[in-house]
């Protein structure tokens, strides 16, 4: 073989590895945020939790009839809190990321508890599904999702 050969298939196999770990990176980036997120409903932070959606987004949130755009996605939130009610706790079970390209789809589970003013607890739960768009400046952000009520028995 000629060296030219040679090298590029040196070259091949050894960044073979890097674009391999890219989607699990891109992955662990995502899930990340889907944490940030959930803090950022128990804060009642809704400028934060705004900077995680995508102006052009289109969603389906449990609480809404119809889908949604960026401008409803605290919506679901403010509904809570203007009644009093704050997220005591939220639990997320990870099922499934799938990562291509500059998106990243992930599925899970969240248990939740909300508090109403005297205390008392309502447990939750939905299972949600996002997907994230990674811009040109490297930032990922919710480009669609839908939530969905558990199952009878709490899947």
């Amino acid at each position: 073989m000629n060296r030219t050969l040679v090298s590029t298939i040196v070259v091949v196999l050894l960044a073979a590895p890097l674009f391999a770990a890219q989607p699990a990176s891109n992955e662990k980036e995502v899930w990340s945020l889907e944490a940030n997120y959930w803090r950022y409903v128990q804060a009642n932070d809704l400028e934060h939790y705004r900077t995680l959606w995508n102006s052009n987004f289109l969603g389906w949130p449990l609480a809404s009839p119809e889908p949604v755009h960026k401008d409803h996605i605290t919506d679901w939130i403010t509904a809570h809190t203007s009644v009093g009610e704050t997220l005591k706790s939220y639990d997320l079970e990870r099922l499934a990321a799938q990562a291509s390209g500059d998106y990243v789809t992930v599925a899970y589970r969240v248990r939740l508890t909300w508090a109403d003013k005297s205390g008392a607890e309502k447990p939750g739960g939905l299972r949600v599904i996002h997907t994230w768009l990674r811009s040109a400046d490297h930032k990922w952000q919710i480009i669609s999702g839908m939530a969905a009520a558990p199952d009878a028995l709490g899947h």
